[in-house]
Formats: C-alpha cells, structure tokens, sequence
C-alpha cells in the first residue's frame, strides 16, 4: 500500500494511480476470437466456453419461468421484502431523472422541440464469479423499464451445476426482465451484440463485469453504456471523520475483486495513521481475505492540503467517492460517478438500498461519463414544425449558406417554398 504526501507523489507513482484499469488492450487477444465465434457459431459456441470458463455443462441456455417461479418460492420472505424495497427505491429515483417531451416557439411560425423514445431492446448483464450480484440486476433491469424499454433480457453465469443463484433470479423477476439467460463472460455479451439460435441480439448491452467483459462490450460493435469494469473508491477525508468507518469502507470495496483500488486523501496525519490500524484490525475478521489483501496491495493512503486532495480527486475521477470533511466541498468536485457525503453514507448504501444507481464508470471514465440512467435508454430526437411564415424568416439565411458551402440543391429547396 501506497502511503506518502501527495505531493512527494513521484510521476511514475501517480501514473501507476491514475492508470488503473487500463489493461483491456492487454485482453482483446482473448476476447476477439470468442466474440466471433459466437457469431459464427451461436449457442453450441455459448455451451462450449461456458464449460470451459464456468466449469458448468449447460443444455437449456434459456431460464425457464418455472424456475425463476421456483427461486422465488425459495427465497425467505425476509430477503424477498428487502429486493422489493430496494426495488421500490430505485425505481423512485429513476423516475424522478425522467425527461418528458417537449415543444416551443421559439419564433414566429418555428416551434422547436425534443420528442424522447424508449429503445426497443436492451441486454443487462448481472455478474457472477466471485459473488452474486441480485443487486445488479435490480439496478440494470428498473431504469430500463422505467424509461419504457419493451423488452429487456438479463445474462448472468450459472453455477457449476449449471443453474443460476435463486436471488439473482427472484431479483430480475422483481425488477421487471422479460428473459433470463444463464450465459456470462465474453459470450454473453456476444450473445446480446449479434443474437444466437436462442439469445435475441438486443440495442444496447448495459452492466458491469470484469476486464473481459468490458473489453467485449467496447469490441462488440453494440451500443454500450460505457466501461465499467474492476471497482474503486476515493475517499477525501479531514480530522473530522471516523477511521474505522474509513477501513470499513476501503475493505468493503477491496473484497470486489483483487483488481479494485482504494484510495484515501485526508488533510489529517493522525487520520491516515488510524486508518492504517483500523485496515490491520479489521482484517483480521474479513471472510474474504485472500480477495482484500490482494486489492489493498493497490491501495493508497495519501496526505495532503484540502486543495490538493480535492485535486487529485478530479484527476483520478472515481467511480465512488465518499467526501468525509466538516466543510461543504460538493460545488468543487467535477468528475466522479456517484458521490456520498458525510460519515454514514457508506458505498454500501448506493450499491444496494438508497435508490442511486450502482453500475457506474471506473478507470476515470467518469470524466466523460455519467453512471446508469435513465438516459442510457432513451433517444432523444430533435423536432421542428415550420409554417410559410416561419421559413420566410430564415430562407435567405439557408440559401446564402448553402450556397456558400457550394449546395445549390440545400438552397433550392427553400426557393422552390418561397
């Protein structure tokens, strides 16, 4: 773990902070030839690397409604009203992100305006692997359909013996899915890009997964999201924050996957200096060790003036940042996917329960991305109505231009209408 004043910080370390994530060229060897030969040779070449990458032997690609009936009837009632709430607080926020239709005049005889349509079809992919993640599926699924998308299908990778987490399952069912498939990796996402005997090829693939499965997504050649691949948190923090809610988060981030980073910024020695203590104590009790160990090797503990840790925040653009200062520094923050302010706004609270969108951009994408929204599934189509009058108040303006750019036809048709 990293642990210096930023502003010591060499060029090669702040290089190797900033670049996180960035390996996807280093796996379009491996994730190019499977995308084709899905496309090529659809299911049989789905069941083929789902047995070679999942270890699972997999004859009905396709979950049927019986047995997401039965993952629901499986499922403690407890745990069912938890998704259903979590549901209903996702969908509450989406809601209140959705744009309407619109039209003004904005001149005599020219009304202008936005006319927003839902996209026919959208794949979310839910991952697996090292974790289950019902939550994702809540968060890729609700948004999509509370933008009116028809029809939505979720891949996500069974189990090795070839079933699919029942949460995951009841979860999709919640949110709204019109279709499960037990396909994850690579192969799903090509699957949902080109479409196989039993797969619908879809507009557009949403949803995390790790470097393979953003690399695919970005080489598929279907509408995406955007990179969302291994996870991460920055953390910008002064003596008035709490450094074993700190370590908590960090470790609950860590646990993700080997590959996540976490990092720490605090204008307070004495508060880096805790952190460190409260990582080692709480260690000793974390059930996924191995994972953590590995991800905290990335990690940074970094000291600093607020200036410079608000800095270096905008450069590195999280995925997560939680802001932990006795001052409001929200107004000077330009790139991160989700923020959370104060001493009891946990990561936790957005992966799962607040009603915010988890699947967000890493790598510092957020710089020029927004994360999961509404937005994500929707066109927006310019519209302009126009009467005589109206043209007449602009013709010479078209004609000259068109002219000018050496299109007589462009100025023709506003002639022929005069």
């Amino acid at each position: 773990m990293l642990t210096k004043p930023v502003s010591e910080l060499t060029d090669e370390e702040t290089r190797r902070l900033l670049r996180r994530g960035k390996g996807l060229t280093d796996v379009m060897a491996t994730v190019v030839p499977i995308l084709d030969d899905v496309k090529r040779n659809g299911d049989a070449a789905l069941r083929k690397y789902t047995q070679q990458f999942d270890k699972a032997k997999i004859e009905m690609i396709e979950v049927l409604d019986s047995q997401i009936d039965s993952a629901l009837s499986s499922i403690d009632d407890v745990l069912i009203r938890h998704l259903e709430k979590a549901a209903a607080n996702i969908r509450k926020f989406h809601i209140a992100q959705l744009q309407k239709s619109w039209m003004k005049e904005f001149d005599q005889g020219i009304k202008l305006g936005q006319h927003i349509s839902p996209l026919d079809s959208v794949g979310a992919y839910v991952p697996g692997g090292r974790a289950t993640y019902p939550s994702t599926a809540l968060m890729t699924v609700i948004p999509a359909k509370v933008a009116g998308v028809e029809n939505v299908v979720v891949c996500t990778p069974p189990k090795q013996d070839g079933s699919v987490n029942p949460l995951t399952l009841a979860a999709a069912s919640i949110a709204g899915a019109d279709r499960v498939f037990c396909i994850g990796g690579v192969q799903a996402v090509a699957a949902m890009a080109y479409g196989t005997e039993t797969v619908p090829k879809v507009d557009k693939i949403v949803g995390p997964g790790n470097v393979y499965v953003t690399a695919a997504k970005m080489a598929c050649g279907t509408a995406i999201d955007f990179p969302a691949g291994p996870s991460e948190l920055l953390i910008i923090a002064d003596s008035s924050s709490k450094s074993d809610h700190i370590a908590a988060d960090m470790i609950a981030q860590a646990e993700h996957d080997p590959d996540a980073v976490c990092v720490l910024v605090t204008t307070s020695d004495d508060i880096a200096k805790k952190v460190r203590y409260d990582l080692d104590l709480q260690m000793k009790t974390s059930a996924r060790l191995d994972i953590i160990s590995k991800s905290l090797d990335n990690a940074a503990i970094l000291t600093g003036t607020l200036d410079e840790c608000i800095c270096f925040s905008n450069r590195f653009a999280p995925e997560h940042l939680e802001i932990m200062t006795d001052v409001n520094i929200l107004g000077r923050i330009k790139h991160a996917g989700s923020i959370f302010i104060g001493n009891y706004a946990p990561v936790s609270a957005g992966d799962y329960a607040s009603g915010t969108n988890h699947v967000l951009p890493t790598a510092g994408y957020a710089r020029v991305f927004s994360g999961l929204n509404t937005d994500h599934f929707v066109t927006k189509s310019s519209v302009q109505i126009i009467d005589k009058k109206g043209l007449d108040s602009i013709g010479d303006t078209i004609i000259d231009l068109a002219e000018a750019e050496g299109l007589p036809a462009h100025a023709n048709a506003v002639r022929v209408r005069k």
